[in-house]
């Protein structure tokens, strides 16, 4: 596709931007593994995106917090440079993005509340009262309020994830990332995780999230980008994603992941 199009947001409308991509390249020794994304997301948009293992997807959303180093191009985060000013990360890792992990990422000597406050009281500095209030406000609408008081290997996969969910929503982000968040997960546990994010998405989070679940897709992304090879080869509504797949390499993706 051409850079124009994969500028536009939301079919074409502008709106405020959160997260801006521009020409971004990065190279595994000599493994181009992202080549010329570009790539915007509004304020409120839900971006899904999707395509082959090894295409590039997470290394993409993890270029966004300065997960992963890039090479070329420029990513900014409400409108502050994602580049090596540790200023910069600082303010963009404590209250721009949240990121949701495929492996939960929790503190296993934890219990479920003290994971969810120890990086407001020393990122945001909160006091233990707040910190334990905002907590249990996001343990309640992930509906786990009562798991607060166990350790993480006390809870199932997906209560975990719920609580890793909670833990970024309690940093106040401005767009959340999420890392194939069900791909670790139980078949049985994965429409637990997936109801939480519907009701994000609903709420009017901003969301980039990299998943295999077309079902989560088509009810909430504004938007759906196809990756293959390092490149953003289609990008759409999801029903004309669904419907109208321009490129021959989607279509065989969703004939492939549907169909199963």
């Amino acid at each position: 596709m051409n850079k124009s199009n994969a500028n536009k947001t939301k079919s074409g409308g502008a709106g405020e931007l959160i997260v801006e991509i521009s020409n971004l390249n990065k190279w595994f020794g000599s493994f181009h593994v992202l080549k010329d994304i570009n790539l915007v997301v509004g304020k409120g948009e839900r971006i899904v995106i999707c395509g082959p293992s090894g295409s590039g997807k997470s290394t993409l959303i993890r270029c966004i917090n300065k997960l992963e180093e890039y090479q070329e191009g420029l990513i900014k985060v409400d409108n502050i440079p994602v580049d090596d000013n540790v200023k910069n990360i600082a303010a963009i890792r404590s209250g721009k993005v949240g990121m949701v992990f495929q492996h939960f990422n929790l503190f296993p000597h934890l219990k479920v509340l003290d994971n969810l406050t120890i990086a407001q009281k020393l990122v945001l500095h909160r006091d233990q009262n707040e910190a334990k209030e905002v907590a249990m406000n996001y343990l309640t609408r992930v509906r786990i309020a009562d798991q607060a008081n166990k350790f993480p290997g006390q809870l199932s996969g997906g209560q975990q994830q719920r609580v890793a969910i909670a833990r970024s929503l309690c940093m106040n982000p401005q767009v959340m990332l999420f890392d194939e968040p069900t791909s670790a997960l139980d078949p049985e546990m994965i429409s637990e995780v997936l109801d939480v994010m519907v009701e994000l998405a609903e709420g009017g989070m901003t969301m980039v999230c990299v998943t295999h679940e077309m079902g989560f897709a088509r009810k909430v992304a504004d938007c759906i980008c196809f990756m293959d090879k390092g490149q953003i080869v289609e990008k759409n509504t999801a029903k004309k994603f669904f419907e109208e797949a321009q490129n021959e390499r989607t279509r065989l993706f969703l004939s492939q992941i549907i169909s199963h």
